[in-house]
């Protein structure tokens, strides 16, 4: 995967980047149809290899009959509507603040478990899904099942992969703690055995499983947390693919509206029945250390309990962010 960069035709491909996704699979396909449209901007109806018909915008010199390549939609069998929310509860109540709006999605249902053991998998493409930052692959089993896993660095169509307690450790193979080798590269790793891979999962992310000491095995995460975990959890062998994911710019505000995210609003600049550092004549610093409107401090402030049962499972914390100031 590359970025790309276009010329400061506007102010906001100027300050922008997107990625180039090579990556992704793409279908042969003829173009069957050119259709005019009322706003200047045609369209062709592609028939793909797969028996398909898709739609995209024509290019130069296009013409009936043309073979082209096209990216591979999703596996239809395999998405679901995805309702927003808005950032509100069943009540109605804004829970979480400034989501709203953006492009209409399609959940692609992910297989997290990786349950069906030594059955050969075929990767049928890499995919792009509009809700994560990490790659996607397709896989067909041997037996005709169709699933989507998180595409892990390295992995191509073509390739075959497999799941289950005696396998070799190999990219995109998926097996228990106890069984991968010291110092091995993992991610979509389960915090309790059989729920599904919760750690790492982000594009770029991947743990080092360092230690195993009876039932247990440890691993170093991303931010230098060292953490217990059972050695019956799974994980899958590498990296999580599109690492140049963090270096991508959006350039402007609209396009992290289509992502739905809306302007955040300062507490600063509130009234106090809205926020507690609201209020006062002019241009304030709000008076008290930064919080959230409930109060939570948010540069600093310790917001986890106590006591809660998994702090036994945390061998070494993470290092604390810069502002530490704040108690």
């Amino acid at each position: 995967m590359g970025i790309r960069q276009y010329n400061p035709t506007t102010p906001g491909r100027r300050g922008g980047s997107v990625s180039d996704f090579a990556e992704l699979t793409r279908l042969e396909g003829v173009v069957e149809k050119i259709v005019e449209r009322t706003n200047g901007k045609p369209y062709a109806i592609v028939k793909l290899e797969t028996g398909y018909e898709t739609k995209i915008r024509v290019r130069p010199d296009m013409k009936v009959g043309d073979k082209v390549r096209v990216r591979k939609g999703p596996e239809k069998s395999l998405v679901k509507p995805y309702k927003k929310k808005g950032g509100r509860n069943n009540q109605g109540i804004i829970t979480a603040r400034f989501r709203g709006g953006g492009h209409k999605r399609m959940y692609r249902i992910i297989d997290f478990k990786r349950r069906k053991d030594d059955v050969w998998a075929d990767v049928v493409a890499i995919e792009y899904d509009p809700n994560r930052s990490a790659r996607i692959a397709l896989l067909k089993y041997e037996d005709g099942e169709l699933a989507y896993i998180l595409a892990p660095e390295g992995l191509k169509a073509g390739d075959r992969v497999i799941s289950g307690e005696e396998v070799e450790p190999r990219i995109g193979h998926c097996m228990p703690l106890r069984k991968v080798p010291l110092g091995m590269t993992i991610h979509n790793i389960e915090m309790q055995p059989g729920h599904g891979g919760q750690i790492c999962r982000s594009a770029g992310c991947s743990a080092t499983l360092t230690a195993r000491e009876g039932k247990w095995a440890q691993i170093t995460l991303p931010s230098g947390e060292v953490r217990r975990v059972s050695s019956e959890c799974r994980a899958t062998i590498g990296m999580i693919g599109n690492p140049e994911h963090i270096n991508v710019m959006l350039g402007k505000a609209g396009r992290k509206r289509h992502m739905g995210r809306k302007p955040h609003n300062r507490g600063t600049s509130m009234n106090p029945v809205n926020h507690p550092m609201g209020g006062g004549e002019g241009r304030t610093a709000g008076g008290r250390h930064p919080c959230s409107p409930t109060g939570v401090l948010s540069k600093g402030g310790k917001t986890r309990k106590k006591r809660k049962p998994s702090n036994a499972a945390i061998i070494r914390r993470r290092r604390p962010g810069p502002h530490t100031g704040a108690r």
